[in-house]
Formats: structure tokens, sequence, C-alpha cells
């Protein structure tokens, strides 16, 4: 029986998911989730983990009128969940004709609106008086909870923990507060400070997996014991990968800072030799600059020294133009990422560990490597090949000349489909932190021929 609407009200929290509110609405009355859920009409199953329970980031789309149901439920307006839920106005195919009855379809947060991390429960608390589970919204530059000193972990991971306590590193949550100033510039200078931020996140996360060799570095360590509580231990590796974005946050924001910096750019540009190219030396000016600003003098040389990673990309598409090599346009966009640059997510490192932690082959592992919606995007591309291999069969009539163009047409559109399902899964593996070298041998090409894949997969997209 559904409660009155009028009975108790729950607002809901800034960028919740729908899920997350549903969750709340049925602690808020005493209930089991599940048995609020038989308000709705489902189209399919909630997402879980391989094996597993409910993924925490499971998000919840309805109709009309399963909209309307969740607003009676809260007591509040459609309005007021349309201004805090940013999956509110979304839609989905699957709810296509459903107009009557209260319909709702299970997709998985990241791919509806963007990052989900845990909310704070004590924030949560004081503004509802219940201690429970909130999953929000949150890109990882408004990770830290100011009031509570806690960075707040992504919510798509299979393991136990919501958050981080970093009150014992107080230039976590400066460094969000150093953020706003920013995205501001990046504004001024016409950048989308999205692009800036995950630029800067691309070449300290290349940094964070080069540290463990770097024996000067001593930032790192100190802040991720600290937020491991006091010492990772023989967790070291598991740390290493839950503590990865939160204890190199300040130097993301310090990076994103310089590279919005008009005075790096043309020390950019004249270190590389200007009109007259050279080589990039060990001494080289900007790395030099660069280490200074994120507090380690000594990290010059070894940035010098590191190629083709996004920061090296940067410092191209400066050059570039300047100089004006290239078609207008071709080259010069210093904040494109390319997708094999992008930064393994946590969630995904975390599969790569689990899988090489188990005895199975390695198709055990490129399972775990590649996330659920990946692997549903590639069972439809392959599911897509197979029906039109089956067609074939009911095509071998006509002359000659029109089954051979029939079998090719249909053989052609397969093979496309098939190699689209290993582009997606090789990019999968790739950016879950599968070295490249391993997943061209697994897909059976040269890893420069696989790198050229990807390439032309990313410009399509």
């Amino acid at each position: 029986m559904t409660p009155h609407p009028s009975l108790l009200r729950t607002a809901p929290l800034q960028a919740e998911t729908t899920s997350s509110l549903i969750f709340r609405v049925a602690s808020r009355y005493g209930m089991e989730s599940k048995a609020l859920r038989s308000c709705w009409q489902w189209r399919n199953y909630p997402p879980g983990h391989d094996g597993k329970g409910a993924r925490a980031d499971a998000e919840v789309l309805l109709n009309a009128a399963g909209r309307q149901v969740l607003a009676g439920l809260c007591g509040v307006t459609e309005d007021v969940l349309a201004r805090a839920l940013p999956s509110w106005a979304c839609r989905d195919a699957k709810l296509a004709g459903q107009r009557q009855t209260p319909a709702a379809v299970w997709r998985i947060a990241g791919a509806v609106a963007g990052p989900a991390a845990f909310g704070c429960r004590l924030c949560t608390a004081q503004r509802t008086g219940m201690i429970v589970r909130v999953v929000r919204y949150a890109p990882l530059w408004e990770r830290v909870c100011i009031a509570h000193g806690r960075w707040l972990l992504d919510a798509d991971a299979d393991q136990p923990l919501e958050h981080l306590d970093v009150r014992g590193v107080p230039e976590v949550a400066a460094a969000q507060r150093r953020w706003a100033g920013v995205a501001r510039r990046a504004v001024r200078t016409g950048a989308e400070p999205e692009r800036v931020f995950a630029l800067a996140h691309a070449v300290v996360a290349r940094w964070w997996q080069q540290a463990l060799t770097w024996e000067s570095e001593a930032i790192w360590p100190r802040r991720l014991h600290q937020v491991a509580g006091g010492n990772a231990g023989a967790e070291l590796e598991r740390w290493r990968i839950v503590g990865r974005d939160a204890v190199a946050f300040p130097e993301v924001v310090a990076v994103a800072e310089m590279l919005l910096d008009p005075a790096m750019a043309e020390l950019a540009w004249r270190a590389s030799g200007g009109m007259r190219p050279r080589a990039r030396a060990e001494d080289d000016p900007f790395c030099r600059r660069l280490g200074e600003r994120v507090d380690r003098d000594w990290l010059g040389p070894l940035a010098a020294t590191d190629y083709g990673g996004p920061l090296s990309g940067w410092r191209g598409a400066i050059v570039r133009a300047r100089r004006g090599i290239g078609p207008p346009g071709w080259g010069a966009d210093p904040w494109h990422l390319k997708r094999e640059q992008q930064p393994a997510t946590m969630a995904g490192q975390l599969r790569v560990m689990a899988a090489e932690a188990q005895a199975g082959g390695s198709g055990t592992r490129w399972r775990a490597t590649v996330s659920a919606e990946h692997r549903f995007h590639i069972t439809r591309l392959l599911d897509e090949a197979h029906e039109q291999l089956v067609e074939l069969s009911g095509a071998q009539s006509g002359t000659t000349a029109e089954v051979a163009r029939t079998l090719l047409e249909h053989l052609s559109q397969s093979a496309e489909l098939i190699d689209r399902a290993v582009l997606h899964t090789a990019a999968a593996a790739v950016a879950a932190g599968v070295a490249l070298e391993e997943v061209a041998q697994w897909a059976r090409l040269p890893a420069e021929e696989l790198s050229q894949i990807l390439a032309a997969g990313r410009s399509e997209d």
C-alpha cells in the first residue's frame, strides 16, 4: 500500500541520485526499499557487481506517471525534484509507451549524468535527521566535505569504504577551495574547467604510476599513510588505488593552475626552441619550473625525459599553434586528452587487482577489467553481428552475382560490428589500467597498430 503523500516529507539532497532518494524515502517510512519499489513497474533488474550485491551507483529513471508517484511519496512538488535530481529529466527507450502505469528502469549513474560518489553521512544526518547512505553526482573537484574532513569516494567500485579521513592532510581541503578560482580563470581564458581538470588529473595520475620509483618522493607516501589510518601496511597496493585521487588532489589543482598560466605557455614555447625546434634536454626550464610549482625541485629532469604523456600533448599543442603547423585547428587544442591517456578509475583498478589475485586465465581477467556498462555495449554489438550472419541462411537464392553480393554485404556488416566490439573492449581494458602491450597480445595485434586503432576510435567518438 502506498503511504499517504502528506504523511511524511522527504526532501531531495542536491545532486542526489533518484535511486538514493527512493532508498531514503523507504527508510523514512520504515520500509524495505524493495517493498517501496513495488510502487513502480520495473522494466529490468538492478545492476550489480559480478556475482555480488547491487551496485551503490545504481540509478533509476522514471516515466511521467512514475515521477508523480515519487513526488507524492516525498511530499514535495515535481519542480523541487527536478531542480535537485540530475537524472530527473532523463528519458529511456524502455519506458516508451508506458504512460498511465508508473514505470521505472534501472541504469548506472555514470552512464546517466556523470560520476557518482557517496555522500557524507554526517551532513545527511544534519539535514534529514537520519544516518543513512546517500549517493550523489559529484566530480572529483567537489569530493571534500569541508565540515567533516572527508574525501567522498566513487560509488561505482566494489569496496566497503564510503570516505577517507583527510583531516590530517588539510592541503586536500585547501586545494578544493583553490579550485574555484582556477575554474574561474579557465572560463576567462575560454577553456572549459572540466577539460582543464581532466588533463591535469591525467598528468598527475601518470606521475602517480611512476612515483614508486621516485626515491625523493616523500609527500605522497606521508599523505597516503595518513588517509589509510596511519599506515597502509601490507595493503599498500589497494590503498594506492583507493587513495590516489584524494592524495594527489592538491597536485592536480596546482598543475591545472599552471597550465592556465600564460607565463608557463611562454616558457614551454621558448623551451621548444621557438621557430627553431630543438630536442628537450634534462634541464628543460619548463619542467624545472613545473617541479617547483608542485614543491618537488627534483622532478624537472624526470618530467623532461617522460615523452608521450598528456603533458607532452599539451606542450605540443601550444608549440604547433604558434608555429602554424598543420591545417587550422589540427592538433592545436591543448586540452584534448587522448582516450588511452585517461587515468584508470578506482573501480577498474580494483577489478584488475582482484583478477590478478585469482588463479583464472586471461579470459577471467579480461572480463574483470571491463565494466558492466561496457560489456553490455560490446555484447549488443556482437548480437547484431550474429543476427547479420543468421540472415545469411535465407539469402542463398537468386543469380550467382546476387547471392555473392548479399553474402558479402552481410559479412561486411558483421565484420564491421565485430571490429567495433574489439575496439570498445580494448579501449575499456586499457582505460581500466591494463598495459597496452598485454591488450594487444589478447587482440592479436601489434601494440603500435592497436594504439593507432584506439586513436582512430577516439577521433570518431
